[in-house]
């Protein structure tokens, strides 16, 4: 009995042994997957992936058919007024929580040598001298037509970065962006 317990046990290995050596198509082995089945396997913990102004001018490339200036301006020209409507800490804590925002501000195109428009927007131009809310409004209006982007982008681009801040890491940094464009979102 003995001898035949022995062979059992050779055939299990020996079967073991041939599908882990096997060549599969997948990345882990049928092996593997086993063995992680059963609690055996290596456990990876998930990397944490914290929002950076990098992966969200990148992504605003990408979904929004932007190039990097315009992504980078743009979102530049939304901080900015992020910046003017909330407390220091606030920006400062959005600043923490991803890295590079100031660089952005920074980015925004420089407005101040465009001139007054005609019809609708010569109007808003001189409500604007009136109201510092609209003012606000029409600075980031002209920093995307200065940019090349139409006026009606500037929702794209906010519903993109509270998309792209929508997650574990970015929920403080989210409710402060939409805070700070409770005005601007009326």
């Amino acid at each position: 009995m003995t001898m035949d317990l022995f062979m059992k046990k050779l055939i299990v290995l020996l079967t073991i042994s041939t599908l882990s050596c096997s060549v599969l198509a997948e990345e882990s082995s049928w092996f593997d997957s086993l063995k992680s089945l059963v609690g055996l396997g290596d456990t990876q913990e998930q990397t944490v992936t914290t929002p950076t102004a990098s992966g969200l001018v990148d992504m605003l490339t990408s979904s929004l058919d932007v190039n990097a200036s315009q992504a980078s301006g743009g979102m530049g020209a939304i901080l900015n007024y992020v910046k003017n409507n909330v407390s220091n800490d606030q920006f400062s804590q959005l600043a923490e929580s991803v890295p590079g925002i100031e660089g952005l501000v920074s980015q925004m195109p420089d407005i101040s040598k465009l001139s007054s428009g005609e019809g609708l927007g010569g109007l808003l131009d001189k409500a604007s001298e009136y109201s510092g809310s609209l003012k606000s409004i029409n600075d980031v209006k002209k920093q995307f037509e200065a940019l090349g982007l139409s006026p009606e982008m500037i929702s794209s681009f906010i519903s993109s970065a509270q998309a792209y801040l929508d997650t574990e890491e970015g929920k403080q940094a989210k409710q402060i962006l939409t805070e700070g464009l409770s005005k601007l979102l009326g």
